[in-house]
Protein backbone atom coordinates (compact mmCIF):
# COMPACT_ATOMS: atom_id res chain seq x y z
CA UNK A 1 0.00 0.00 0.00
CA UNK A 2 1.42 3.35 -1.07
CA UNK A 3 1.28 6.56 0.95
CA UNK A 4 0.06 9.70 -0.82
CA UNK A 5 0.62 13.15 0.68
CA UNK A 6 -2.00 15.71 -0.30
CA UNK A 7 -1.08 19.27 0.70
CA UNK A 8 -3.52 22.13 0.15
CA UNK A 9 -3.87 25.86 0.74
CA UNK A 10 -7.40 27.21 1.05
CA UNK A 11 -9.31 30.30 2.09
CA UNK A 12 -12.92 29.33 1.50
CA UNK A 13 -12.34 25.56 2.02
CA UNK A 14 -13.17 24.72 -1.60
CA UNK A 15 -9.61 23.56 -2.33
CA UNK A 16 -9.74 21.61 0.95
CA UNK A 17 -12.88 19.89 -0.35
CA UNK A 18 -11.09 18.99 -3.58
CA UNK A 19 -8.18 17.58 -1.55
CA UNK A 20 -10.59 15.39 0.42
CA UNK A 21 -12.15 14.06 -2.79
CA UNK A 22 -8.73 13.31 -4.26
CA UNK A 23 -8.01 11.40 -1.02
CA UNK A 24 -11.18 9.34 -1.57
CA UNK A 25 -9.92 8.35 -5.01
CA UNK A 26 -6.55 7.38 -3.55
CA UNK A 27 -8.29 5.32 -0.85
CA UNK A 28 -10.56 3.63 -3.42
CA UNK A 29 -7.39 2.58 -5.26
CA UNK A 30 -6.12 0.73 -2.19
CA UNK A 31 -3.57 3.33 -1.08
CA UNK A 32 -3.38 5.51 2.02
CA UNK A 33 -3.89 9.28 1.70
CA UNK A 34 -2.51 11.82 4.15
CA UNK A 35 -4.10 15.28 3.92
CA UNK A 36 -2.25 18.28 5.35
CA UNK A 37 -2.94 21.97 5.28
CA UNK A 38 0.03 23.80 3.81
CA UNK A 39 0.96 25.48 7.12
CA UNK A 40 1.61 22.01 8.60
CA UNK A 41 4.63 21.65 6.28
CA UNK A 42 7.48 23.43 7.98
CA UNK A 43 10.61 21.46 6.99
CA UNK A 44 11.78 18.97 4.38
CA UNK A 45 11.17 16.17 6.90
CA UNK A 46 7.44 16.91 6.74
CA UNK A 47 7.50 15.96 3.04
CA UNK A 48 9.67 12.84 3.19
CA UNK A 49 8.50 9.23 3.26
CA UNK A 50 5.60 9.32 0.79
CA UNK A 51 5.18 7.42 -2.45
CA UNK A 52 3.20 10.12 -4.29
CA UNK A 53 2.23 13.76 -3.87
CA UNK A 54 -0.59 16.15 -4.74
CA UNK A 55 -0.25 19.88 -4.08
CA UNK A 56 -3.11 22.35 -4.42
CA UNK A 57 -3.98 26.01 -4.08
CA UNK A 58 -6.82 28.21 -5.20
CA UNK A 59 -6.09 31.00 -7.67
CA UNK A 60 -6.49 34.54 -6.34
CA UNK A 61 -5.62 37.45 -8.63
CA UNK A 62 -3.82 35.03 -11.00
CA UNK A 63 -1.60 33.71 -8.16
CA UNK A 64 -1.39 30.75 -5.83
CA UNK A 65 -1.60 31.49 -2.11
CA UNK A 66 1.69 32.64 -0.54
CA UNK A 67 1.94 29.70 1.92
CA UNK A 68 1.87 27.29 -1.05
CA UNK A 69 4.70 29.21 -2.75
CA UNK A 70 6.70 28.93 0.48
CA UNK A 71 6.00 25.20 0.73
CA UNK A 72 7.17 24.70 -2.87
CA UNK A 73 10.54 26.20 -1.91
CA UNK A 74 10.79 23.68 0.94
CA UNK A 75 9.83 20.86 -1.43
CA UNK A 76 12.66 21.85 -3.77
CA UNK A 77 15.11 20.56 -1.14
CA UNK A 78 13.43 17.11 -1.02
CA UNK A 79 14.32 14.39 -3.51
CA UNK A 80 11.04 14.11 -5.43
CA UNK A 81 12.41 13.11 -8.84
CA UNK A 82 10.40 10.29 -10.45
CA UNK A 83 7.79 10.32 -7.66
CA UNK A 84 4.18 10.34 -8.89
CA UNK A 85 2.38 13.63 -8.52
CA UNK A 86 -0.47 15.92 -9.41
CA UNK A 87 -1.68 19.44 -8.72
CA UNK A 88 -5.12 20.88 -8.16
CA UNK A 89 -7.01 23.99 -7.25
CA UNK A 90 -10.27 25.88 -7.20
CA UNK A 91 -10.58 29.01 -9.27
CA UNK A 92 -13.04 31.67 -10.34
CA UNK A 93 -11.65 32.90 -13.65
CA UNK A 94 -8.33 31.53 -14.76
CA UNK A 95 -6.80 28.75 -12.64
CA UNK A 96 -3.12 29.70 -12.91
CA UNK A 97 -2.23 28.33 -9.45
CA UNK A 98 -2.79 24.67 -10.31
CA UNK A 99 -0.92 25.09 -13.61
CA UNK A 100 2.07 26.75 -11.93
CA UNK A 101 2.24 24.10 -9.22
CA UNK A 102 2.04 21.39 -11.89
CA UNK A 103 4.84 22.98 -13.94
CA UNK A 104 7.03 23.28 -10.83
CA UNK A 105 6.49 19.63 -9.93
CA UNK A 106 7.19 18.50 -13.50
CA UNK A 107 10.06 20.77 -14.52
CA UNK A 108 11.84 21.66 -11.26
CA UNK A 109 11.30 18.54 -9.16
CA UNK A 110 11.22 16.20 -12.22
CA UNK A 111 8.26 14.25 -10.90
CA UNK A 112 6.23 11.67 -12.81
CA UNK A 113 3.04 13.68 -13.21
CA UNK A 114 -0.49 12.66 -14.11
CA UNK A 115 -1.87 14.22 -17.28
CA UNK A 116 -2.44 17.89 -16.45
CA UNK A 117 -3.56 19.74 -13.32
CA UNK A 118 -7.05 19.36 -11.87
CA UNK A 119 -8.79 22.73 -12.01
CA UNK A 120 -12.34 23.03 -10.70
CA UNK A 121 -14.61 26.02 -10.16
CA UNK A 122 -16.05 24.03 -7.25
CA UNK A 123 -16.04 20.36 -6.34
CA UNK A 124 -19.83 20.22 -6.29
CA UNK A 125 -20.47 21.55 -9.84
CA UNK A 126 -19.71 20.34 -13.36
CA UNK A 127 -18.88 16.76 -12.31
CA UNK A 128 -16.29 17.97 -9.80
CA UNK A 129 -16.77 15.13 -7.32
CA UNK A 130 -16.13 12.46 -9.94
CA UNK A 131 -13.27 14.43 -11.51
CA UNK A 132 -11.45 14.84 -8.19
CA UNK A 133 -11.90 11.20 -7.18
CA UNK A 134 -10.69 10.10 -10.61
CA UNK A 135 -7.67 12.39 -10.26
CA UNK A 136 -6.78 10.69 -6.98
CA UNK A 137 -7.10 7.30 -8.68
CA UNK A 138 -4.79 8.51 -11.49
CA UNK A 139 -2.10 9.56 -9.01
CA UNK A 140 -2.41 6.24 -7.15
CA UNK A 141 -2.11 4.32 -10.42
CA UNK A 142 1.43 5.72 -10.88
CA UNK A 143 2.68 4.22 -7.61
CA UNK A 144 5.07 1.33 -8.21
CA UNK A 145 4.82 -1.78 -6.18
Amino acid sequence: MGKVLIVYASRANETKGIAELIAEGVRQSGHEPFIKKVNEIKTEQDLKGYDAYAFGSPTYHSQMMTPMKQMLFIAERVELADKPGGSFGAYGWSGEAAKRIFDTMLNVYRMKMVKGPLMLKASWVEGGVEAAQSYGESIAALIQG
